[in-house]
């Protein structure tokens, strides 16, 4: 069983102000967690936790982070614009990207965050679009091969787009070292949401013992190693929970084994997690709105495939809570879906659910990362506004919906814009 962190009744007046559907996200939960997060790495003195901005690309929730320490991990000039914005300038933002366009490196230059490049020839790129290198740098290392993890979750970089090779990040070390670079960050991301305590550990343990290497063959002062993200969250319900203060300390066992007796025991430790910081804190409230009897029994909501993509894209689960009804004996089995013109929007198939009747209000789990930020626009659909559960109890529309003329502002064809604006009055 999963349990809403908003009651009914608090969504009946939310909605009353603010219409289905909507992102929601809670407050409260959200700085507990950074807390915790903090507490589990507290043994480490340069610790820092920079949010990965793609995950929730809200100003108000980068800002609760960033008053609860956290910097911003940003892959694009808006995320970087969007960090700036609020504060997150110097080594408060980590530039991770990937295929990145010069224009982008000249803004990251500009406010002074940390720049981890992807590929070795990202360093001509680099010169090229800015001219100089700081005095500080990182590279996106990739080992290759498969990376398991006890429990037999397991990932294969060497399918990855992203990250050097372990001759080509030598190589890099040396030329970034001879253009004046004095120190050194080492940054790698091999799992995507891997629901272990172990993952962390063994990473840092691998990235530990290449850290050794590269120094003592380079000579390169390295002085943080950031373990990216990865740390993930449970969807179904039953299923078990990461451990951040076990995670936490395993990295610490690590540490104490491979870098302190090399020497390195001044190395801060940096994550960038984002599904694990908001995931559970955020939720997609939705209202039914037609049911359908055919060979399946359909339930048809306000909400679409252009409010939360995972499900129609990786048939990800969602837990879906029917309120009012949590108590309610699971008698129906549904398809919840979206109206696009697409067979996969659909938040849940064949799920056993109370029955529903229009009107009721669908609380759909775990969407307070890559749900609205992956939102997009296809048969002309809006983007959903988002809310923000204030820990007092009170509400905060914290994005609103776009409208019709946020759609048709982009178009280069002013005539037919000034129709469409005509019609829409």
């Amino acid at each position: 069983m999963k349990t809403p962190f908003v009651t009914k009744e608090k969504l009946d007046e939310i909605i009353r102000e603010i219409p289905t559907p909507f992102h929601i996200y809670d407050e409260k939960g959200i700085r507990e967690n950074a807390r915790l997060v903090r507490k589990a790495f507290s043994w480490n003195p340069g610790y820092r936790e920079y949010f990965a901005v793609k995950a929730e690309p809200n100003p108000v929730i980068l800002s609760i982070l960033k008053e609860e320490g956290c910097g911003c991990d940003c892959s694009s000039l808006t995320e970087l614009m969007m960090a700036k914005a609020i504060g997150c300038g110097g080594e408060m933002t980590m530039f991770s990207s990937n295929d990145t366009p010069d224009n982008e490196y000249v803004y990251a230059d500009s406010m002074d965050a940390i720049i981890n490049l992807d590929d070795i020839t990202m360093i001509d790129s680099y010169a090229n679009a800015v001219g100089k290198f700081p005095k500080k740098m990182c590279c996106r290392y990739n080992p290759g091969g498969v990376f398991k993890v006890s429990n037999g979750i397991m990932d294969t970089p060497g399918d990855a787009k992203y990250g050097m090779t372990t001759d080509q990040i030598f190589k890099a070390f040396r030329i970034l070292k001879s253009n004046g670079v004095e120190e050194f960050g080492i940054h790698s991301f091999l799992v995507s949401n891997a629901v272990t305590n172990d993952y962390y550990p063994m990473l840092a343990k691998l990235l530990f013992q290449l850290a050794v290497e590269l120094q003592n063959d380079t000579g390169c002062h390295i002085t943080f190693i950031n373990l990216s993200g990865g740390i993930g969250i449970p969807y179904k319900p039953g299923e078990p929970e990461n451990d951040i203060l076990e995670i936490g300390e395993g990295v610490r066992k690590a540490y104490e084994e491979v870098l302190v007796p090399a020497g390195m025991g001044d190395v801060a430790i940096y994550t960038e997690m984002g599904r694990f910081m908001t995931g559970p804190f955020g939720a997609l409230v939705t209202t039914a709105i037609h049911e359908k009897h055919i060979m399946k029994s359909y339930i048809g909501v306000d909400a679409c495939a252009c409010n939360l993509m995972r499900p129609a894209m990786y048939g990800a689960y969602h837990h879906i809570t029917v309120m009012g009804k949590e108590t309610a004996p699971l008698t129906n089995i549904y398809d919840i879906t979206g109206s696009l013109c697409e067979n996969n929007d659909k938040f849940a198939i064949d799920r056993m659910l109370p029955k529903i009747d229009m009107g009721d209000i669908l609380y759909i789990h775990d969407t307070g990362a890559h749900g609205f930020a992956m939102g997009y626009n296809y048969n002309g659909k809006l983007r959903s506004s988002e809310v923000l559960l204030r820990e007092d109890g009170s509400f905060e529309l914290i994005r609103r919906a776009e409208t019709p003329e946020d759609y048709f502002a982009t178009f280069s064809n002013l005539p037919v814009y000034s129709e469409l604006m005509k019609e829409l009055s």
